[in-house]
């Protein structure tokens, strides 16, 4: 391995982590979703992996078609981008249905009390949410969930932008085995670093004592996943 294949090796790496650490759209909504819809651990993990592999699979499959055509960056650069914002309007559009559809899930899952009368003539209340209690009903039954199918998406359609100009080109400069070495540290980091911080993250939040705020959760999953692609368009982020 030549000096200059050592150096991409090492900034794939830097960059695969910086990339997704700096960028909260790349674990915000698996945190936020995996809150709201009570998903496990696991379950968080797998949806962000696949996710992961979608976004870096399809920036990988744009850079190898341009190699082998020998496309300029300029013109990858430009597709990358155009790539990049409609990820992004994708983000801001699930995010508004979705935060609009968890206030109206919220406001329709109101607590509410109930009387009791025993035979003893002892009474008491009883406070639940009809709604709250109908859903665990469904997810016990496996009902089927678009969700993550949604965020496979947008994440395919999300370009890693270092990826192709600062490490595929000039890689490929060099050797196919380079290329190919590059390629794997950048995607193999970018997703361990996902995952690393959802799940951090994810068992911090569910310790959280968060009471009758529950129920706002949907609605406030649907907020940051529209403000990460609000970040994307208008912070470059």
């Amino acid at each position: 391995m030549n000096r200059e294949i050592m150096i991409l090796c090492a900034t794939a790496v830097t960059l695969g982590f910086l990339h997704t650490l700096l960028g909260p759209d790349h674990y915000l909504p698996f945190i936020m979703m995996g809150r709201a819809r009570r998903w496990s651990l696991a379950k968080t993990a797998w949806i962000t992996f696949f996710c992961g592999l979608g976004h870096v699979g399809s920036s990988i499959i744009v850079g190898i078609i341009g190699v082998a055509l020998g496309l300029s960056v300029a013109r990858l650069e430009s597709l990358e981008s155009v790539r990049g914002n409609l990820a992004a309007w994708f983000f801001i559009a699930f995010g508004l249905v979705y935060f609009l559809w968890g206030v109206r899930k919220a406001i329709l899952n109101k607590p509410h009390t109930h009387w009791h009368l025993h035979t003893d003539g002892e009474k008491h209340t009883h406070i639940h949410t009809h709604m709250e209690e109908h859903a665990h009903a469904h997810d016990e039954q496996g009902s089927p969930n678009i969700t993550p199918w949604v965020l496979f998406t947008i994440f395919v359609f999300g370009p890693c932008e270092p990826l192709i100009p600062v490490l595929m080109y000039p890689a490929a400069r060099n050797s196919t085995i380079g290329l190919i070495l590059v390629t794997a540290l950048f995607s193999i980091v970018t997703i361990l670093t996902m995952i690393g911080v959802v799940l951090i993250t994810s068992l911090g939040i569910n310790i959280l004592p968060i009471g009758r705020l529950e129920r706002y959760m949907h609605a406030a999953a649907g907020a940051m996943i529209c403000l990460s692609g609000l970040g994307i368009v208008f912070l470059g982020l």
